[in-house]
């Protein structure tokens, strides 16, 4: 404070050291008071955000309303461009930067015109004043505005100058219930605010100060008048170049109300029911992938609705990042009457058989078979369990990858026993089965047939497996910034050597698609893949992978209705190819090829055809084949045996029975190799009435009874029980599988003879209430028992 010089110095001192200390503790008390204030009666303002839902680019796929039911839309910092700033505080606060929240200069100057003139000409509310107002709305009144003073200095103590500018742009009126800049953005110009031009930002500064009168649309003619006056300032101002103005000028308004986004909508109301108070939820999704699948989906199930099929899902994933990039709930969202509405890609479902490449690469890392392993497709029971293959017809013996390229049933079942099914359901649970680990307990051979319930994300995910060595990670549906597909950690379900294994022989079955021209078909991608079939055609799955890649499709009905037609191969995989084809075509990606270490395990060795095995002295032929070093069984084809019989070849003998031990004479006997054929293999030859060179009747001299095991009894299940209508008994068959040395079986009911029969012959009893006893004896005197319970209906 400066005095007169003609003061005395003294007084002068006095009235300048009084002075300072006057405003000292009145700006000292101010200060304190504000603290107290802000102590008592804290301002932390909770905004409740309209969600909306991007894609991996940013792009806005799905907006949902708040809980006021406004589109209030979150804008980001990094949408707030320097175009949008500049803007905005030239017309509403030119000082924003400078002033503590209030801005005194204007409070004088309006106050003063005010009293002038006798009524509110002049206002000077400041952004954060306006802000303040806009959190906590209150009468127009004097009480209201020193209030409003008030809590303009705490937001500015609380917040940064840019929080508070986002924070008044998430919340500036737009008309109706549209808040928020990026909110009239989007619904009005359809782009989010860092995409709109200066025209397009002048105009949605201006709508604010009068929402209803000036609202985009039905108002267009006043909002170009109104917006060119305000560029023409700009232009006086120097804001920006004469050249932008001059464009803004000429460009014409386009502006309209626009519908919500509402893309990718089951994966976007996922989401928002996951994370209900996140404004902004970054999905994965790459909008041209998601829409493309959309349209496939949707095209394809409009052709097959025909047949009575209404639905199908699909999920593509990216195999390096495990980056969901299209998610497909169903054909069409908004068909209520089909259930448009449910999501397929997390409904519980049978798999069908497409759990056979994960059985097969456990049972290549248990060193139980090998690509060529030979494997029995005939006719087999399990402890009463007896599957069928999907077209009703047995193939006999078969190599392992034939039977999972073909998926073939019995095999499956056959290993899955040998493996044992708490192996796969350990697995299952380690790759995120959630389904699996509640049925755990209750879960047996039939799991491999689709005996369990999944869902087209765990399907999905696990392919996603064999396509990366046979680590399962989780898929990521969201994007969270600084987050990468290392960040989370693996399950380690297969070697990457079985892995391998299971990838060559997904890919052996002819495409549906192959085209006879060698031009088209170059350019396709190669897809290793594996379909399934539902009990009763409920479910149809078709999932397939490449390096790229990983796409699993389910078709079917939501409601369980089964569909003759539908299966996995005939109805799922048309739309899988056609997915990669469009997705895919003409990539630059290879195949998966071995690893350049030297800890990988797979190499190849000769086998005997026969039976998979290592060749021995009967085995005349080789072929090639992939064996895990010090994991798959190294055992000599047994696929012949030695026989000693007589010269005649009608009379075998044993050890103990041979003629030749008490004389010299080596001529009364002759060594003879017959095939080495399992009971049941066996007998579905002889039903098939193929020919098979048989061991000659034992010598009837011999009274020694062999140490092998008696026939076994297929028919019947030891310790069941069996119910039959008393009035009207059904017939019970009594069937067995004997080695290929018998040539005639007993049946024995009660410990009584009940027929002869030969060993691949079917016979019929009819049964009575009570307790049985089974028994099968052979020609050598081996036998097996049962007990059965007959019980009425």
């Amino acid at each position: 404070m400066f005095f007169p010089t003609s003061f005395p110095t003294a007084i002068r001192r006095w009235l300048t050291g009084l002075f300072r200390s006057t405003v000292l503790r009145i700006v000292v008390g101010l200060i304190l008071l504000l603290l107290l204030l802000d102590a008592r009666l804290p301002f932390r303002p909770h905004v409740a955000y309209s969600t909306i839902v991007t894609a991996g680019n940013g792009q806005p796929l799905h907006a949902f309303l708040s809980r006021d039911d406004k589109w209030r839309l979150y804008t980001e910092l990094d949408e707030m461009t320097p175009l949008l700033r500049e803007t905005v505080l030239f017309k509403e606060d030119r000082y924003f930067r400078w002033h503590p929240g209030i801005n005194p200069i204007s409070l004088v100057r309006a106050a003063a015109r005010n009293l002038l003139t006798g009524r509110r000409t002049s206002g000077a509310s400041t952004i954060t004043m306006q802000t303040v107002r806009l959190l906590e709305p209150r009468p127009r009144t004097y009480t209201s505005k020193l209030i409003e003073l008030a809590r303009a200095l705490q937001l500015e103590l609380h917040y940064s100058k840019d929080e508070i500018l986002q924070l008044y742009l998430n919340l500036v009126p737009y008309g109706s219930n549209i808040e928020g800049i990026k909110s009239a953005a989007l619904l009005y110009f359809g782009k989010s605010p860092d995409l709109l031009s200066l025209a397009e930002l002048t105009t949605l500064t201006i709508v604010p100060n009068r929402p209803s009168s000036l609202r985009p649309g039905p108002n267009n003619a006043r909002l170009v008048q109104a917006r060119n006056e305000w560029l023409l300032r700009f232009r006086r101002a120097r804001l920006f170049s004469d050249e932008a103005i001059a464009d803004a000028l000429t460009e014409p308004l386009t502006a309209h109300r626009r519908a919500a986004p509402r893309l990718a909508p089951h994966l976007s109301r996922r989401l928002q029911r996951e994370q209900p108070d996140q404004p902004i939820i970054h999905a994965t999704l790459d909008p041209t992938t998601q829409a493309t699948a959309e349209r496939l989906v949707q095209n394809y199930v409009n052709r097959i609705r025909a047949l009575a099929i209404q639905n199908a899902a699909v999920l593509v994933v990216d195999n390096e990042t495990r980056e969901v990039l299209a998610y497909v709930g169903s054909a069409d969202f908004g068909n209520v009457y089909d259930g448009g509405q449910v999501d397929g890609v997390q409904a519980v479902r049978s798999p069908g058989s497409a759990l056979k490449p994960l059985l097969y690469g456990l049972a290549f890392d248990a060193g139980i078979i090998t690509p060529k392993t030979r494997l029995a497709d005939v006719p087999t029971s399990f402890d009463g369990y007896a599957p069928d293959n999907y077209d009703q017809r047995f193939n006999g013996p078969v190599t392992a990858e034939f039977a999972l390229a073909n998926s073939l049933n019995i095999p499956a079942v056959a290993l899955l026993h040998d493996l044992g099914t708490s192996k796969l359901v350990a697995s299952l649970k380690r790759a995120g089965f959630s389904t699996v680990n509640k049925q755990a307990g209750v879960l047996g051979l039939s799991m491999v047939l689709g005996g369990c319930g999944v869902t087209l994300q765990e399907m999905t995910r696990l392919y996603t497996g064999l396509a990366n060595d046979g680590v399962v990670r989780p898929l990521r549906l969201t994007n969270a910034p600084g987050r990468s597909a290392a960040d989370t950690s693996g399950q380690v379900l297969l070697s990457p050597e079985a892995t391998f294994l299971v990838t060559q022989t997904l890919t052996q079955v002819t495409r549906p698609d192959l085209p006879n021209n060698f031009d088209n078909s170059y350019h396709l991608p190669r897809i290793a893949w594996k379909t399934g079939t539902s009990y009763g055609r409920r479910d149809a799955w078709s999932i397939g992978y490449n390096q790229r890649y990983t796409i699993g499709v389910w078709v079917g009905n939501f409601s369980g209705v089964g569909v003759a037609e539908l299966s996995g191969a005939n109805i799922a995989t048309p739309l899988l190819f056609q997915l990669f084809n469009t997705l895919d075509y003409d990539a630059p990606n290879g195949w998966f090829k071995h690893p350049a270490r030297s800890n990988w395990r797979l190499t190849t060795r000769l086998v005997c055809p026969e039976t998979g095995d290592v060749p021995n002295h009967f085995c005349t032929r080789t072929i090639s084949d992939y064996a895990i070093m010090g994991v798959s069984r190294y055992q000599r084809c047994q696929h012949r045996r030695w026989v000693l019989t007589n010269p005649a070849g009608t009379v075998s003998y044993c050890a103990h029975c041979r003629p030749d031990q008490s004389t010299d004479d080596t001529s009364l006997v002759v060594r003879r190799s017959y095939p080495n054929l399992s009971p049941d293999v066996l007998a579905y030859y002889q039903t098939q009435q193929v020919p098979v060179e048989l061991v000659p009747p034992h010598n009837p001299a011999c009274d020694r009874v062999s140490g092998q095991a008696g026939p076994q009894i297929v028919s019947l299940n030891d310790r069941s029980e069996y119910y039959i209508n008393p009035r009207q008994p059904a017939s019970m068959e009594l069937r067995c599988q004997a080695s290929n040395d018998v040539q005639t079986v007993y049946w024995y009911l009660n410990d009584r003879l009940y027929r002869r029969a030969r060993p691949s012959e079917a016979i019929f009893f009819k049964p009575r209430p009570g307790l049985l006893t089974v028994s099968c004896a052979d020609d050598k005197g081996r036998y097996r028992t049962l007990h059965v319970t007959i019980r009425p209906e």
